[in-house]
């Protein structure tokens, strides 16, 4: 594609952001847009966890869009792979498959300033694909690769990640180590001992874990939600409410923290006899520092007897399996790395040249940020979903990224109809990050352990310190005064596109 015939806007990514910004733009009948997906199938993070007990701990009455509500779901807490048919389904009744391009790798955006538009590199494309505006929506969920530690490349036995989970594989008696002990290797777990000989858990730190109660749907349920749509809203309303309350302890550090933490040790004692497996599942950090884990069976799978915790370090992988610190080597079959996502607190999914040849990995380098977890000064008509410091600690990512997604659009609108690049002004994003960073010194996540939330220097680029409340009415108008706003080069002004878009508002 030439760069006289651009796109009006390129999404990177056919995940949950990348879908529900290709809705709700083509609800604007903005439809001169392309997604990029480099797998073969739409879902992202729902499409890559597929290992055993794979499932949200968010329930799925918030755990999907409010534009596109399921009166199906089955249970309290959905499967993985229920989420994916829902993002599948959605992606399907709201017309936007047509627009998706499978298999399409992009290895770097770059902003042609003498053109005005941003150049998307395909890795399999001779020529690069031109866009006025780009949807970054790759997502910090999107990459997984197995974790540093000595002696990986040694090891002889079967490796498995849970994001890359192998199917072809048979657990029936084998023995197994699972490495971690946060949010996947909880759900993991407890499938995992019902199938193998053996399971050892090493555990770094245990986490603060909280009952999952998850019931099925009763048909007549289903049938009012469908039937009276307002009853889901309602039911909707009422979990949103539910959980913006858990801030109060889970966010800040308060009298409500106490609560969490007593309901997590009354969950432990209550499923745990033994007081030296207490003593080493009990966390010396207060709950919300690090994720809140939700699980009614990990305690029972950790007691069963073909189920060992190991709690000294890990030094080593050695050819058949783990060395710990005081020298004991653990023999295994196969090793499952259940430890999380290459989350880009100091980088990007992919490579991102702005202005003046900017590199927006170099300038997160100490750290990520962007104003209103959307936008980066340098980069015009670039976007972000689920950026820096938008990330939940107690309630729905999808409600934080259906408020990222609405502003988004409303800026697209107005690059489209007024023919311009918008830059967000630095210094609004300046002290809208100082305003950030101050706010979270007196949260939960800064209140002194090490987690996946901070870089190795302490500073947090990945939650937002507030109520989901908050952070939603941040988003509800975007104001063009917030940004530094240019006309097109005036030779691409005018370039042919597919629609002439209607002139729109700036607010939703």
């Amino acid at each position: 594609m030439s760069a006289a015939q651009p796109l009006d806007v390129a999404i990177i990514g056919a995940g949950f952001a990348g879908i529900g910004a290709a809705i709700r733009l083509r609800q604007r009948n903005i439809t001169n847009i392309a997604v990029f997906e480099r797998g073969d199938r739409i879902g992202g993070t729902w499409r890559d966890n597929t290992y055993p007990g794979a499932a949200c701990d968010i329930p799925s009455r918030l755990y999907s869009y409010g534009f596109a509500p399921n009166p199906d779901w089955s249970h309290t807490y959905s499967t993985s792979g229920e989420i994916l048919t829902y993002i599948e389904r959605i992606a399907d009744d709201f017309g936007v498959r047509p627009f998706i391009r499978f298999g399409h790798n992009v290895n770097d955006l770059v902003f042609d300033e003498d053109a005005g538009f941003w150049r998307v590199h395909v890795e399999t494309a001779a020529a690069p694909v031109y866009a006025r505006s780009v949807i970054l929506a790759s997502g910090p969920l999107a990459n997984a690769s197995f974790p540093a530690i000595r002696g990986l490349d040694d090891y002889r036995g079967h490796k498995i990640h849970s994001a890359r989970w192998d199917h072809t594989y048979d657990f029936r008696e084998k023995k197994v180590a699972v490495v971690g002990t946060g949010a996947s290797a909880v759900q993991i777990i407890p499938e995992l001992v019902r199938q193998a000989s053996s399971v050892k858990v090493f555990q770094r730190t245990p986490g603060w874990v909280l009952p999952r109660v998850n019931r099925p749907t009763h048909h007549l349920t289903k049938q009012i939600y469908r039937q009276f749509p307002i009853a889901q809203q309602v039911a909707r309303a009422a979990w949103y409410w539910g959980h913006e309350s858990v801030a109060l302890g889970a966010v800040w550090n308060t009298p409500f923290t106490r609560i969490i933490e007593i309901a997590g040790k009354a969950h432990l004692r209550t499923q745990v006899k033994d007081p030296w497996l207490r003593r080493q599942l009990t966390p010396d950090f207060h709950a919300g520092c690090k994720r809140l884990l939700m699980s009614s069976d990990y305690y029972h799978s950790l007691q069963r007897d073909n189920c060992k915790l190991v709690t000294w370090p890990i030094d080593r992988i050695s050819e058949r399996g783990i060395r710990t610190a005081e020298g004991i080597e653990h023999q295994f079959d196969c090793i499952v790395f259940a430890t999380g996502f290459d989350v880009s607190k100091t980088g990007t999914p992919i490579p991102v040249v702005g202005r003046g040849g900017r590199v927006l990995a170099a300038e997160w380098g100490k750290g990520a940020y962007a104003f209103k977890s959307v936008a980066v000064s340098g980069y015009p008509n670039l976007f972000i979903t689920f950026g820096p410091n938008s990330g939940p600690g107690h309630n729905s990512a999808l409600v934080y990224m259906e408020a990222q997604i609405d502003y988004i659009v409303a800026g697209v609108e107005e690059i489209l109809a007024r023919r311009v690049l918008l830059d967000v002004n630095e210094q609004r994003q300046d002290r809208y990050n100082v305003s950030i960073q101050r706010r979270l010194r007196s949260t939960t996540w800064n209140s002194g352990c090490q987690s996946w939330y901070l870089t190795e220097e302490g500073f947090n680029p990945t939650m937002y310190p507030g109520f989901a409340t908050q952070y939603i009415n941040q988003l509800r108008t975007f104001d063009v005064s917030d940004y530094d706003c240019a006309s097109m080069p005036h030779s691409h002004a005018h370039s042919d596109s597919s629609r002439a878009p209607e002139v729109l508002r700036s607010s939703r």
